[in-house]
C-alpha cells in the first residue's frame, strides 16, 4: 500500500511537472527578401514624395518596423538605397512591358497596345513619375550608376524594333523611323498626362484629371503616335 502511493504520488508529481513546463517559442524567421523588398516598397514612396534630400533612413525604418543599421546593411548607404529604388522601377515597368505578347499581334495594333500600356501605367503608378522627375534633377548622376538599369531600358527599343520591322515589311509603317525619336515620343506624351495633369488642368481650366478625360487623351495619344509611324 506504501509502495502504491509512493507510486501514485511521483506520477502527480510528473503530472504537475508537466503542465506546468512553458511551451517553447515559435522562433522568428529572417527573410531578407522580403524585408529588402518591404524597404524597397516604403523607400519607393518616400523618395518619390520628399526627393533624395527629403527622405529620411529614421521614417523608413520606422514605416519598415525594421533599423536603420538592418538599412545599411542592406544597401550600404542612403545613396545606395536610392539607387536601388530606381533599379527596381524601371526593372519593374520593363518586366511588365515584356509580358504584353506583342509578338502575335499585327504591328500597327501592337503598337497602339504598347503606347496604352505606356499611358496607363505612368497614370496608375505616380511614384514612378514622380522618381524620374526627382532623377533629372539630380542630372542622372544616379541611373549613370546603375547599368542594369539602362539594359533594362534597352528592351523598350528592342520591342520597338521588332514592331516596326514588322510594320515596315508588312508596308504599313515608314521605313525612316528612329528607334530612340519613337520611344521619346511614346514616354514624353504619356508622361505628360501624369506629371502635369494637375497644373495644366489649373490654368487651362480643363479635365484631364475624370476617367472620361484620361480615356479620351490615352486615345488621342495613341492616334497621334500611330499617324507618326504610319506609312
Amino acid at each position: 500500500m506504501r509502495v502504491n502511493a509512493k507510486v501514485r504520488a511521483k506520477e502527480a508529481s510528473a503530472s504537475v511537472s508537466t503542465q506546468a513546463a512553458p511551451k517553447a517559442k515559435k522562433t522568428r524567421t529572417n527573410d531578407p527578401d522580403r524585408t529588402k523588398a518591404d524597404i524597397l516598397e516604403v523607400a519607393t514612396h518616400e523618395f518619390s514624395e520628399k526627393g533624395l534630400s527629403g527622405a529620411r533612413i529614421d521614417e523608413i525604418a520606422e514605416r519598415t518596423r525594421t533599423s536603420k543599421r538592418m538599412i545599411y546593411y542592406y544597401f550600404e548607404s542612403k545613396e545606395g538605397l536610392y539607387r536601388a529604388v530606381l533599379e527596381d522601377i524601371y526593372r519593374r515597368i520593363r518586366d511588365i512591358e515584356a509580358a504584353l505578347d506583342l509578338e502575335h499581334k499585327p504591328p500597327l495594333e501592337a503598337l497602339a497596345q504598347h503606347v496604352r500600356f505606356t499611358f496607363d501605367y505612368q497614370l496608375a503608378n505616380p511614384d514612378f513619375t514622380r522618381l524620374v522627375m526627382v532623377e533629372n534633377i539630380h542630372h542622372g548622376e544616379h541611373i549613370a550608376q546603375l547599368s542594369s538599369a539602362q539594359q533594362s531600358n534597352m528592351a523598350a527599343i528592342a520591342t520597338l524594333r521588332s514592331i516596326v520591322e514588322r510594320g515596315v515589311a508588312q508596308g504599313v509603317m515608314r521605313k525612316d523611323l528612329d528607334l530612340i525619336d519613337l520611344h521619346m515620343s511614346i514616354s514624353a506624351l504619356c508622361f505628360f498626362n501624369g506629371a502635369n495633369r494637375y497644373t495644366f488642368s489649373t490654368i487651362f481650366k480643363v479635365d484631364m484629371v475624370s476617367t472620361a478625360a484620361t480615356t479620351a487623351r490615352r486615345e488621342s495619344v495613341t492616334d497621334m503616335i500611330l499617324r507618326f509611324v504610319a506609312s
